[in-house]
């Protein structure tokens, strides 16, 4: 007898299942921490003001539905809870959801209400067990500590604005909120980290995950170089400043990057580009001398790359095995067969526009299983009501809370 077709595999737990979150935060540094605890498996539910609930809700166009897309980039996953945490009421529904949970995380400004209502002091006094991150733009300490910031003060005032643009040019910010999303990953390690640490001791944790610390730890390199010699470093556009070539070229008809980190590299690339006696000139034999005489270089690469289209010279470097690519524009990438084998991009049902919203997956996969994108990022209170019942409120209760009439 013929069996039936074997189904789908059985959607397996995440390594985070189990664990309960609370989103106090907005915009985006804690939103997408808590969106990527929620890919992991983590429960998470997001608590919003009823009054329009996330500022990036409205940070459009464009938006899909009702939500800008802004929102919906760092919300898939979780369910939205309104509740007024300025009164008792939204007060105590709070403590609840804490009572039962992991973690929280919270980005209240330095100095608000609600950053004492909800100091760690007293969350630990009540919720021993909570691991608590607070994410803010200067941190606790130093004369910053307090000031109200977004990503781009961040990435002004950490210096990420200094390295990068042209060298005759403006300050450029990076081209995504690179100060938020830092910020937010190391909160992710931190958070995860705090979880192990309680499994051992039994007891939550106090973090802090400022955005300015969390630039000056991906200076890397800029930051050793100018700790060692105590210069300003300047602005490359795309060059690098320990290696030579390694930046973006115009070619015939677009942008081509050539990435040559060693001399034997360097070799093959001029070996390639009909230039072999530029491996022997004592300017450019070694990777030290190139970078000191980067401008001397690029005098002889940069005509000779924009004489030809951008795939003529990515298809011939590639088979000298020299490290080069395409700027691509990001229509590009996502129609790109590459990033169709890697199952990046996922679909989900969005109720709030009747259709598909798609979204790009979290990062990582498990035994080759990339976590799913189960729900859509939710509407404003979409589950206020399963919520509070699941906290042992009663219909007339949470109709209080949420300020509309008893039933």
């Amino acid at each position: 007898m013929q069996q039936p077709a074997p189904g789908p595999a059985p959607e397996r737990p995440g390594p985070l299942a189990g664990i309960r979150v609370v989103d106090l935060s907005k915009i985006l540094a804690g939103p997408y921490l808590t969106m990527s605890l929620a890919d992991l498996g983590a429960e998470v539910v997001k608590v919003e003001h009823p009054d329009g609930g996330d500022p990036t809700r409205r940070w459009g166009p464009p938006f899909q539905g009702d939500d800008a897309t802004y929102y919906l980039a760092a919300n898939r996953n979780k369910r939205s809870l309104t509740l007024d945490l300025t009164t008792e009421r939204g007060e105590e529904a709070a403590h609840r959801l804490l009572a039962r949970a992991d973690i929280a995380v919270e980005n209240f400004r330095p100095g608000s209400s609600l950053s004492r209502t909800f100091a760690y002091q007293e969350l630990s006094a009540r919720h021993p067990h909570l691991v608590v991150l607070h994410l803010s733009a200067f941190g606790e300490q130093g004369p910053l500590a307090g000031d109200p910031g977004y990503d781009m003060t961040a990435q002004a005032a950490a210096g990420l604005m200094s390295l990068t643009g042209e060298p005759d040019g403006p300050p450029v910010k990076s081209g995504y909120a690179i100060g938020d999303l830092g910020a937010a990953l190391f909160g992710l390690v931190g958070v995860t980290a705090a979880l192990v640490e309680r499994a051992r001791t039994g007891k939550g944790q106090y973090l802090t995950t400022p955005l300015y610390e969390a630039q000056l730890a991906l200076h890397v390199n800029w930051a050793t170089a100018h700790l060692a010699t105590g210069e300003r470093p300047a602005r490359l556009g795309s060059g690098h400043p320990s290696l030579v070539p390694y930046q973006a070229y115009a070619t015939a008809d677009g942008h081509l990057v050539v990435a040559v980190g060693n001399d034997a590299l360097f070799r093959s690339l001029v070996a390639a580009l009909g230039l072999p006696a530029l491996a022997d000139e004592p300017r450019f034999t070694t990777n030290s001398a190139r970078v000191t005489h980067r401008d001397a270089l690029n005098a002889h690469l940069e005509p000779l790359l924009a004489t030809r289209p951008t795939a003529h010279w990515s298809a011939l470097l590639q088979e000298a095995g020299v490290p080069a690519a395409a700027v691509r524009h990001l229509d590009e990438v996502y129609a790109s067969p590459q990033t169709e084998a890697l199952g990046m991009v996922r679909t989900v049902d969005h109720p709030a526009t009747g259709g598909p919203l798609r979204q790009v997956a979290f990062p990582v996969s498990f035994q080759g299983v990339r976590p799913p994108v189960r729900t859509a990022p939710p509407a404003l209170g979409e589950h206020s009501a399963e919520i509070l019942t699941e906290l042992g409120y009663d219909e007339a209760e949470s109709a209080r809370i949420l300020g509309g009439p008893a039933s």
